[in-house]
């Protein structure tokens, strides 16, 4: 049974002493909740990942990496691989997001690549697509999400998608204070899912957990996690609130 995911992405936000607090005041809110069938997902910034994940031990709480590079090591720059990611006890880790994407030019080979690296250390990778408001306004978006999935995913086993879950974000839907309606949201979540099903089958795409990425709010989040193909949110601005992402989290 697929599990409902609320995550986090906090982007380049929050030095050491706001992170601390900011995973403190999550803990605390979430310990009180019954989750149930529902996982809570933070990514920091990867200079405070380790202690983000000794403030998380022993919680209800998981910690995520925001990006990784492809390669196991190297003359790489600024890079961080998988393993440095294993070694400080991250497990789950972002790629494709659409910053990414549009400004530090990630193509669909290489992150392919980047998910192979991901999968051959045993890291869950959350990965995301989605469509440009030109794409959008021209009908052109199943194709577009159609040739983002299986450009970077379908070169895969079957099997692989137990460590995958995929987030949608319509990208004219990202900090621009627009959202798609629930109906929007939900037709693409569809058609996401028969995509999978095409390729894998049935049982493999209604167990793959598919979140909503833009714009996320307390007001919106129970209407849009109410659809039935639609298995929580990767959530930008309001994941910084703790208030608001347990308003978040709480719409299960």
């Amino acid at each position: 049974m697929r599990k409902n995911i609320v995550a986090g992405n906090w982007k380049m936000n929050n030095d050491l002493k706001a992170t601390s607090k900011l995973v403190k005041q999550i803990r605390k809110s979430i310990k009180k909740t019954d989750l149930k069938n529902t996982r809570v997902i933070i990514a920091p910034t990867f200079v405070n990942l380790t202690m983000a994940v000794k403030r998380s031990k022993k919680s209800k709480l998981e910690v995520a990496a925001q990006n990784m590079h492809q390669a196991e090591n190297g003359a790489f720059t600024g890079e961080i691989s998988a393993n440095m990611l294993k070694s400080v006890g991250v497990n789950i880790v972002v790629l494709g997001h659409s910053e990414r994407r549009a400004y530090f030019g990630e193509t669909d080979a290489l992150l392919a690549e980047k998910v192979n690296a991901a999968l051959a250390h045993k890291l869950e990778v959350i990965f995301c697509f989605g469509e440009e408001l030109a794409d959008r306004k021209a009908g052109k978006q199943e194709t577009v999400v159609e040739s983002q999935i299986k450009n970077a995913l379908f070169h895969l086993e079957a099997t692989a998608f137990k460590k995958i879950v995929l987030a949608y974000e319509p990208v004219w839907a990202i900090g621009t204070g627009e959202t798609a309606s629930p109906e929007q949201a939900q037709d693409m979540h569809a058609f996401i899912r028969k995509t999978l099903a095409d390729k894998y089958g049935n049982d493999i795409a209604n167990n793959v957990s598919i979140l909503y990425g833009g714009s996320v709010k307390p007001e919106n989040a129970q209407e849009i996690f109410s659809k039935p193909d639609v298995d929580g949110g990767l959530i930008g601005g309001a994941a910084l609130k703790a208030e608001d992402f347990y308003e978040i989290v709480n719409a299960f």
